[in-house]
């Protein structure tokens, strides 16, 4: 039977959100420009990506900078705001898509350059752009449990190499405008790190409790975005389309035990301007409690959620409800209440 799986927390609290970006802009005309010979031979306007996607520019990182350099700086940061040491941590999750191999983990080498003790367990968990909520959710079970006191949440992209490898292969002569459309999507990613660090809610009452959220598959979609670092190839109408029934559906389960329809924002994955609207107008949202970031940053995976966060929280009060939304390919998705 279809359905919903719930998780409730009673003791967990979001201590800090912190953020790195890259110093280097890329802008959609910049892309564009590159493969202005394609876009003429297609007869393909310009202007493509902000118009479909809404994205103007989005962050590389530049010569000096990496993305596991810039997720341990912003780990610092998040350990720094809450005034927490790194021997406290018990628990590192990293869940970003970007990995330089296969093994071993990339939290290896953030355990290691974040100074954490010996005894905090470190592993990568990898669900697409769900990842981060994914990890904040087992890392606030383990919390619950009582198998540690803290643990740190991290996402660190790099959407260099994706975008070179797709901009080569968009400029060959036998590229159609079905195959152009198809990898659309790597033109919106976006790089940037991303760190939480989350703790018992009953010894930090200055926190924003995590309630606890929803999650749904859809799993019979898992073919519809396939991507490597060689590229992401996606049939965009059908992701859309399966992404969109199946948040309603989880919208709708979900109304049983949960009342979202008075969230003060809703923090959502950051894709583009069609599938914000979609989402918005799906299940009747108040736009303006929707804050984005890809007009700025693109698409940067599961880092996405928490440094939209980051650029919202100087607006957020005490007492606010945030409801972080997300969508991944597979297809998955989850909702995570915040009591801010």
């Amino acid at each position: 039977m279809p359905g919903n799986a719930n998780v409730r927390f009673a003791n967990v609290a979001l201590l800090s959100v912190a953020s790195v970006l890259p110093s280097r802009v890329t802008t959609s005309d910049d892309i564009e420009g590159r493969l202005a010979p394609s876009l003429s031979r297609l007869k393909l306007r310009s202007g493509l990506l902000r118009r479909i996607a809404g994205v103007v520019e989005r962050r590389n990182w530049g010569p000096d900078e990496s993305a596991d350099a810039a997720t341990i700086k912003a780990g610092e940061s998040a350990l720094e705001q809450a005034g927490v040491h790194p021997s406290q941590v018990g628990l590192l999750i990293n869940t970003s898509v970007t990995r330089a191999h296969l093994e071993p983990s990339v939290a290896v080498g953030l355990h290691h350059g974040l100074g954490l003790p010996s005894s905090a367990i470190n592993f990568d968990i990898a669900n697409a752009c769900l990842g981060f909520i994914n990890g904040m959710s087992l890392a606030a079970t383990m919390i619950e449990s009582g198998q540690i006191r803290y643990a740190m949440v991290v996402a660190g992209e790099d959407a260099d190499e994706i975008q070179v490898n797709t901009i080569d292969r968009l400029l060959r002569n036998d590229v159609d405008r079905e195959g152009f459309m198809s990898e659309f999507a790597s033109l919106t990613l976006g790089s940037g790190s991303a760190a939480v660090l989350l703790g018992r809610a009953d010894e930090h009452p200055e926190g924003h409790r995590i309630l606890g959220g929803v999650t749904r598959a859809a799993t019979e979609f898992h073919k519809l975005c396939v991507g490597s670092v060689d590229g992401m190839f996606t049939d965009a109408k059908a992701l859309l389309k399966g992404g969109l029934d199946l948040v309603v559906s989880a919208w709708k389960e979900a109304g049983g035990e949960w009342s979202w329809k008075s969230m003060n924002r809703y923090i959502t994955h950051q894709v583009s301007s069609i599938h914000t609207d979609a989402i918005v107008k799906a299940v009747s949202l108040d736009r303006l409690r929707v804050p984005t970031t890809f007009p700025r940053f693109g698409n940067i995976g599961p880092a996405s959620v928490p440094i939209t966060l980051v650029e919202e929280q100087a607006n957020l009060r005490r007492g606010d409800r945030v409801l972080l939304m997300g969508v991944g390919s597979g297809l998955n998705t989850a909702m995570m209440e915040l009591a801010w």
